[in-house]
């Protein structure tokens, strides 16, 4: 049992974060009550507000019907600040409280931390975002609500050889991400199998700000399309420095692009650019088209594909809860893996590596806006 020296540390040490109380307090009965683990501070902030964002409004949904099993839910919110030991450790802070299940984290370098701590306590936990392979390569518990990044490599592939015609490729990554590094492959291998060439392939480090020695290589090589699978905040440096070196390649990249943050680091540089994502605000599915309506009532603001998937990870969470008709791990990790829904970026069910089988689109980015291109299916 910890101490009561070490849970009043834990208490102070957490004080002013999102996080609602301490290890010592008992949990309400007449809630259930989920973890949520997201990067609410650090270099992605912008997407772990947007994730908050859906969880506050799927709360506030769900409990305006009459909750889950008669029980009001609550979301109890712990920042990772997008660092994995923080991850695990925020992961095992919400198993001690005995929350029933966890969604997050969002990138894959901090759900795979997080995999086997929870799947080691037998707890379910679903991320939303997170796309590299290894994430429910954790166990049996680990689920997630977005597609995998050999699907969204390939679909990057197919794109850039069938639609922009594109001939030959160069890639730039991060090589200490997990998410970026696979995604890189996964392109290259996907692009190769097209019929077509990757010149160059080069990387950096996390935190680099100068990327020109990089791109000066890049330029020499004069490729078709410019693959840049990374975070926003990095991509935004990147295509400014690039645009400024004169490469006149098409940037491509993934669904971690998607954040309004992107044109104000970017700025004109983007424009012009294709990536992959999970979902359009102009699909005109009638599950989009309402998330849409709920989430700019309440938060004055158009949502991106990260609210809707981890408003997508939290209710397959509270569907699982209710098909089980039980907040005990098993039972919801068992009604997880045989459900098959419609929520709001498609409809999902899971293949025997708890990965959801389902579609992706293609968005544009031009004038500071993200345009519907065409929808990907499996």
């Amino acid at each position: 049992m910890i101490k009561k020296l070490v849970s009043l540390a834990v208490c102070i040490a957490m004080a002013g974060t999102v996080f609602t109380g301490c290890q010592t307090k008992k949990a309400d009965s007449n809630e259930i009550q989920i973890g949520a683990v997201l990067p609410l501070s650090g270099d992605i902030a912008a997407l772990g507000q947007s994730s908050k964002n859906a969880l506050q409004l799927l709360e506030e949904q769900v409990n305006s019907k009459g909750g889950v099993l008669g029980k009001k839910v609550k979301f109890i919110i712990e920042d990772d600040e997008n660092k994995p030991a923080n991850s695990a450790n925020v992961a095992q802070k919400l198993i001690t409280q005995k929350v029933v299940g966890i969604v997050g984290s969002y990138s894959s370098k901090c759900s795979i931390a997080m995999g086997p701590v929870v799947n080691s306590a037998k707890l379910p936990m679903i991320t939303g975002t997170s796309t590299n392979p290894k994430v429910t390569e954790a166990g049996e518990y680990v689920f997630r609500a977005c597609f995998i990044d050999p699907f969204q490599g390939t679909v990057i592939a197919k794109f850039a050889s069938e639609d922009l015609k594109a001939k030959t490729a160069a890639v730039l990554y991060d090589v200490g991400n997990d998410y970026s590094k696979g995604l890189a492959e996964f392109f290259q291998d996907g692009f190769k199998k097209a019929g077509g060439n990757v010149v160059g392939v080069e990387t950096y480090a996390n935190g680099d700000q100068d990327f020109n020695a990089q791109l000066t290589k890049i330029k020499a090589l004069n490729p078709d399309v410019l693959v840049l699978p990374d975070m926003y905040s990095n991509v935004g440096l990147i295509t400014k420095q690039a645009r400024a070196l004169g490469i006149k390649s098409v940037f491509l990249g993934g669904d971690g692009w998607d954040s309004p943050d992107l044109f104000k680091i970017g700025g004109d540089s983007v424009n012009g650019s294709y990536f992959a994502n999970h979902f359009s605000p102009d699909d005109t599915a009638p599950a989009v088209v309402q998330f849409n309506k709920d989430y700019k009532a309440k938060f004055n603001s158009t949502p991106d594909a990260t609210s809707g998937l981890t408003y997508d990870a939290g209710s397959l969470l509270i569907k699982a809860i209710e098909k089980a008709g039980s907040t005990e791990p098993d039972k919801i990790k068992d009604a997880m893996k045989s459900l098959s829904v419609d929520v709001v970026s498609g409809k999902v069910s899971f293949d025997e590596k708890r990965n959801p089988v389902k579609s992706a689109v293609m968005i544009k980015v031009e004038d500071g806006k993200q345009t519907f291109v065409k929808k990907v299916n499996p």
